[in-house]
């Protein structure tokens, strides 16, 4: 590795499994001190990992949680510079007229709450320290419908939101704020699609909408965190970076209908 996060401090959430523990592990393996968070797992994956690593239990949408991980980064770790607020929940397929108000409460709770806890505890830190860079996973079901329930659509839309609108109130900072939206990727959180179309020997299908004609990995999505969280990316600011294999490029149609077929 060409230790593209030397000597700087990142927290990753959700890094239990998935995209957050691939970040994790590519943000050590890049030369930064990481601390990993998440209900579970957490202690796991830094075992596993290896290297620089504080492990901690936090709900990614609970104030005095996240206050704790940026104190906890700030003074075991010696700074902070790289926040990633990854952790989310897809709460399920249900329609609007299935989703509870509770239901509604707890996804937007983690998922878009979560976030904006993310920069309110980290910005603050970060100014002091003389800038970072603050990462969001949003999603490509919060540009269009129909990648996720309502709930979840709407959290991941408010997601993008607030990133350029904490860009712009960082202003002057040297606080960066950015947000990537992946398109399907084999996590947890999508386990039960893979398993299901592998069940029925449908595995080509998985992915089939985009470009790409696959499904993503965690990895791809690291390599995109770890370049927003690197000073490569020191002039993007307030953007949603699309990593869905050019799945948003297009509205839905079908090749043969247009008397073509894919080459």
């Amino acid at each position: 590795m060409s230790g593209r996060l030397t000597g700087k401090v990142a927290i990753v959430t959700g890094a239990g499994s998935g995209i957050g523990k691939a970040s994790a592990r590519l943000f050590a393996e890049e030369g930064a001190k990481v601390l990993l968070a998440d209900i579970v797992g957490h202690d796991e994956a830094a075992e596993e990992i290896g290297g620089d690593l504080t492990a901690m239990r936090a709900d990614a949408g609970r104030d005095e949680d996240v206050a704790a991980l940026v104190a906890a980064a700030h003074d075991r770790l010696g700074s902070l510079d790289i926040f990633f607020a990854n952790a989310g929940i897809s709460g399920g397929l249900a329609s609007i007229f299935e989703q509870s108000p509770e239901d509604w409460q707890e996804i937007l709770r983690v998922n878009l709450i979560g976030p904006a806890l993310a920069v309110r505890h980290a910005a603050s830190v970060m100014k002091e320290g003389g800038g970072g860079s603050i990462i969001c996973t949003a999603s490509v079901a919060g540009l269009r419908s129909g990648a996720g329930g309502p709930a979840y659509s709407a959290s991941k839309a408010g997601v993008i939101s607030l990133v350029k609108t904490a860009a712009q109130q960082l202003a002057g900072s040297n606080v960066r704020v950015n947000a990537i939206c992946p398109g399907l990727i084999e996590t947890g959180m999508t386990a039960p699609i893979y398993e299901w179309a592998r069940s029925r020997g449908k595995d080509r299908r998985i992915g089939h909408l985009n470009p790409l004609r696959r499904g993503g990995e965690p990895i791809e999505i690291a390599h995109a965190a770890l370049f927003l969280a690197s000073d490569e990316s020191s002039y993007v600011n307030g953007h949603a970076m699309v990593v869905d294999g050019g799945l948003s490029s297009s509205h839905p149609f079908n090749l043969q209908d247009y008397g073509r077929t894919a080459t």
